[in-house]
């Protein structure tokens, strides 16, 4: 069983903000698996459906960015998911806008829910798919910038990264992380 966490803030407000790419690649794959609608469990939206053959868990935490790590460790313990058998995927302003990083293991790199999820599990050795949405302007907060919606020009290129992470979630369940990290890691 896989499962696949992506990271963003609940609610109308956050929708569309750079924040929430990670909810959009979940719930692009939940609508291309023919997923349905999200059952509400371990304070968040949980999708189970069927990704490259395997059993797959998609989950959107509605704890809010800051605080995603817990439902993440909750959604791991219940269904005794191996953390090399979980992807958390998650926005970062360190990348350009339309690069995509896959890993095995690292810092949160500054990213605030990937440093949650790390502090709850207890490990680095998480896996995690990082679309760029950087940099951030001169003279803009981080916060700021992160909580923003995308301008239209960037909003058909990140439509485009969040086609791309979705493929790069599916190869992950096939084929694994250094194959899927060779594929999408480069510019596209």
């Amino acid at each position: 069983m896989k499962l696949i966490a992506g990271l963003g803030n609940p609610g109308i407000k956050y929708a569309g903000t750079r924040h929430n790419v990670g909810f959009e690649v979940v719930e692009r794959l939940a609508r291309e698996a023919g997923a349905g609608g999200p059952r509400e469990k371990f304070d968040g939206l949980l999708w189970e459906c069927v990704l490259e053959g395997e059993k797959s868990l998609l989950l959107a935490p509605q704890s809010f960015m800051n605080r995603s790590g817990g439902s993440v460790r909750r959604t791991i313990d219940f269904y005794h998911v191996t953390n090399e058998d979980a992807l958390v995927v998650c926005d970062d302003f360190n990348l350009p806008l339309g690069r995509l990083r896959l890993r095995g293991y690292g810092s949160d790199g500054g990213q605030n829910g990937l440093a949650d999820v790390i502090r709850c599990l207890g490990t680095e050795a998480i896996p995690r798919l990082r679309i760029g949405i950087g940099p951030v302007p001169e003279r803009w907060d981080p916060a700021d910038f992160v909580l923003g919606k995308f301008a239209k020009g960037e909003r058909s290129e990140i439509d485009l990264q969040v086609a791309r992470a979705a493929d790069a979630v599916r190869m992950w369940i096939a084929q694994g992380l250094q194959a899927a990290a060779n594929k999408f890691n480069s510019k596209a």
